[in-house]
């Protein structure tokens, strides 16, 4: 499991928030072992340093596979908050082709 707080005996996992495809931002952290993803962004303080975070819409997973906000954290997890798609995947395919010439 995690540590326990012996003043309220809560256990606590250690986990990692990440933001950015490139990783630009680890917040290592000790969350409640009952929270869940969204409870474990806030309080890591990240919101308040990326502004542009809006967990209505940027999409939130746990090593690299999408999850709810409501989904619990376990000890180790690497909770990652994506960016949104700056251009279309088909359009950026087509593109590409357009500029190959094809």
């Amino acid at each position: 499991m995690g540590q326990v707080n012996r003043s309220t005996a809560v256990p606590f996992v250690e986990v990692e928030i990440v933001y950015g495809v490139t990783g630009a931002e680890i917040i290592r952290q000790e969350v409640p072992a009952n929270a869940t993803l969204r409870e474990a962004i806030e309080q890591s303080g990240i919101l308040e340093k990326y502004p542009e975070i809006d967990l209505d819409s940027n999409k939130v997973g746990i090593f690299s596979r999408k999850r709810e906000l409501h989904a619990p954290v376990r000890a180790g997890d690497r909770i990652e908050i994506y960016e949104p798609l700056k251009v279309d995947p088909k359009e950026a395919r087509r593109l590409r082709a357009k500029k190959a010439g094809r």
